[in-house]
């Protein structure tokens, strides 16, 4: 049998018998994938299209007629463009100060001439990063608490008024978004130093002979040589553009300031396991990944054409 596989079989088939092994060490990893990434994604387009019966399962579920009921009761209803609008306006406005933050930061950390100071500031701002979102939940209302925060303190102190940065619904989107900079800004700068570190230095040295100085180095030779990185980081970001941080939004939301911050991804929360409509929210669900999807396409091809032009 292996000498009809290794004669007479393709010869690319002949190659992965060779290979058998490798393969063999790839079947864990494969299965994890199937079984947590692939399989659900089928259930997930599977439960959206039918009206699932939680007791007899997907397999007792009927058919909705038409199948798209799910998906056209989202669309019409009359919080679809409110959890729409608030998704994109958090997730973009994340997105647009932490790379333009973290690329700054990780510019100011490079020509930092003490390694003391340069060590400093960034363990200070990447440690945010490892903490819970319920832990900076925690610091966040220690400090601008409307009764004794620290900030509100300080405010009372000097108009005699405070702010409700937790109750006011505009005032609150603030404190979300910018929270999530604070978090993410140091952790995303490491990835800009590194790109900058491999910079070639005899660049540098060109640049000085010339009588370059360092703005017109870092505006002329650094950033476009870490752009292809910061370009690759704005694609991820915008292929979660719909995911506008649910751990951190429902840990630190509440009733009061919901119709700015309600996201999909809570409303989703609420709907499948409080009011267990598992249906509409896998539908909802299946909505936001097609979007992301076309989102990563699209910036991709869109980076692409960039590059090209500049280069």
């Amino acid at each position: 049998m292996i000498h009809s596989v290794k004669g007479k079989r393709h010869p690319l088939l002949r190659k992965l018998w060779k290979q058998r092994a490798f393969f063999l060490m790839l079947l864990p990893g494969l299965a994890y994938y199937v079984i947590y990434k692939y399989a659900p994604i089928v259930l997930g387009v599977a439960t959206s299209v039918v009206k699932y019966n939680l007791r007899k399962g997907l397999a007792g579920s009927k058919l909705l007629d038409p199948w798209y009921s799910n998906f056209k009761f989202f669309f019409e209803s009359n919080y679809f463009s409110q959890l729409l609008s608030n998704t994109l306006i958090i997730s973009l406005s994340k997105i647009l100060l932490t790379i333009p933050i973290a690329l700054l930061l990780a510019i100011l950390l490079y020509e930092c001439r003490s390694v003391k100071l340069r060590r400093c500031v960034q363990t200070l701002t990447y440690m945010p990063h490892f903490l819970s979102w319920i832990v900076i939940y925690g610091m966040c209302f220690s400090l601008l608490s409307e009764t004794n925060g620290m900030v509100n303190v300080l405010i009372r102190k000097l108009t005699g008024h405070t702010v409700p940065f937790f109750t006011d619904a505009h005032i609150f989107r603030g404190v979300i978004i910018w929270s999530d900079v604070w978090k993410s800004v140091g952790w995303q700068s490491i990835i800009y130093m590194a790109a900058i570190a491999g910079v070639d230095p005899n660049l540098y040295d060109a640049a000085h002979i010339d009588g370059s100085g360092r703005l017109k180095s870092i505006w002329y030779i650094t950033l476009p040589s870490i752009m292809p990185v910061v370009i690759t980081t704005l694609v991820l970001k915008c292929g979660n553009v719909l995911d506008a941080g649910f751990d951190q939004i429902f840990v630190m939301y509440n009733t009061a300031v919901r119709s700015t911050v309600d996201i999909i991804d809570t409303w989703v929360y609420r709907t499948g396991l409080e009011q267990w409509n598992i249906s509409l929210s896998s539908a909802v669900g299946l909505f936001k990944s097609v979007i992301s999807m076309i989102l990563v396409i699209l910036v991709n091809q869109l980076a692409k054409k960039w590059e090209a032009s500049v280069w």
